[in-house]
């Protein structure tokens, strides 16, 4: 199947989060505090890919308050942490939903993200992932992880399903009207 088609196809979009939606870097301060910084361009697109339709999860190894926080700002229902087997909890939640890997694209950045990233219709990967996940993602981000990454991905879902020019219309200033008196 050609990628537009893959991409047509996407009800559901998984992602990592760190070395996907972060750029992978953790913040640790003198008082045992972290940080992450994410992008708002990656959250806006998140809100895009949800007016579309598409149902979103994050499923990540690490266990994090800061993930927590910023998937219920952004409004992500399905939000797995400390998960050694992604694919695993990919299956039990397609199932759940009735979404078989047939309809799943999924973004991530380095060896644990490989085998949920082969079973679904459309691994993709930020710019700066692991050569050996580069090598299985069918979609590359012209941006490196958290910074767009994830906003490229959602444009080029949209775009594949003839969505996003709808969505930026609402955006855009009406074209003025012609004066009628000149």
């Amino acid at each position: 199947m050609d990628l537009l088609a893959a991409a047509r196809q996407v009800r559901l979009l998984a992602m990592d989060i760190d070395g996907t939606l972060t750029d992978g870097s953790i913040w640790i301060g003198p008082q045992g505090e972290c940080a992450k910084r994410f992008s708002v361009r990656d959250g806006f697109g998140i809100k895009l890919l949800q007016k579309a339709g598409i149902e979103l999860a994050i499923i990540t190894g690490r266990r994090s308050e800061i993930v927590a926080r910023r998937a219920e700002e952004l409004g992500i229902q399905h939000v797995f942490q400390d998960v050694p087997d992604k694919l695993v909890v990919l299956k039990e939640l397609g199932a759940r939903l009735g979404i078989g890997l047939q309809e799943m694209a999924f973004i991530g950045d380095d060896w644990p993200d490989l085998a949920a990233m082969q079973a679904c219709v459309l691994p993709a990967a930020p710019a700066d992932a692991v050569p050996e996940v580069l090598a299985v993602a069918r979609w590359v981000a012209p941006s490196r992880a958290g910074n767009g990454a994830l906003r490229e991905l959602a444009d080029f879902l949209l775009a594949s399903r003839g969505e996003r020019d709808g969505l930026l219309a609402r955006y855009r200033l009406a074209p003025a009207r012609p004066d009628a008196t000149a």
